[in-house]
């Protein structure tokens, strides 16, 4: 899965994370059962903390975007 985030000039960094990655899944650019990048690489690759990441996720769990199988990742909600 290839999604691009975008962090430039933003200051709340976990809430521009779980926008993007809303967007994504509720636009249909991620499918139900895809998996989300692990949030140790997506958080190096966007070069935050790994918590900065974590936050985003859980807040998409929350509101039922995505299920995370601890051990297994985070998988888009179907």
């Amino acid at each position: 899965m290839d999604i691009h985030i975008s962090l430039v000039g933003r200051k709340n960094l976990s809430g521009e994370i779980y926008r993007q990655l809303r967007q994504a899944i509720t636009e249909g650019l991620v499918k139900p059962g895809d998996c989300l990048p692990a949030s140790r690489d997506l958080a190096r690759s966007l070069q935050v903390s790994r918590t900065t990441v974590t936050v985003a996720y859980d807040r998409l769990a929350g509101e039922g975007f995505v299920n995370t199988r601890v051990g297994a990742g985070t998988y888009v909600s179907g």
